[in-house]
């Protein structure tokens, strides 16, 4: 069986710009998404807590410690600037990859520098 699990986010990231004019994406700072274990072109999920809006789309890395979170495309409509975010990063595993799974949570403070990162490395319990 293979099991749809969180292998990292960025926890109460803030939107520092919405591009309606730009095809798609998020643009998300080089350093969180090194932390948070996102690729350039993977797929993530942005959950506003504004007003609880999901979308999902690919990442594109802005410069390294810029603290830019930028909505490209058509969620420029559902976030903006000043809006709280969490970015979920996901992956697919076998059971036996479940065992060697270490998710990673990046705690940001309000300009989107890393305050924390919690390593969850005592692995999912099956």
């Amino acid at each position: 069986m293979y099991r749809l699990m969180c292998k990292g986010k960025i926890h109460r990231a803030r939107v520092t710009e919405a591009n309606l004019g730009y095809v798609g994406s998020i643009t998300i700072d080089a350093e969180l998404m090194e932390e948070a274990r996102i690729l350039p072109f993977e797929v993530v999920q942005i959950t506003s807590l504004e007003n609880g809006t999901r979308w999902k789309t690919y990442a594109l890395p802005a410069p390294r410690g810029s603290g830019v979170i930028c909505l490209n495309g058509p969620p420029a409509r559902h976030f903006q600037p000043g809006d709280t975010v969490i970015i979920l990063s996901e992956g697919i595993y076998g059971e036996n990859e479940l065992k060697t799974l270490v998710p990673r949570v990046v705690f940001v403070d309000e300009k989107n520098r890393i305050t924390e990162v919690a390593v969850h490395d005592e692995g999912v319990y099956l």
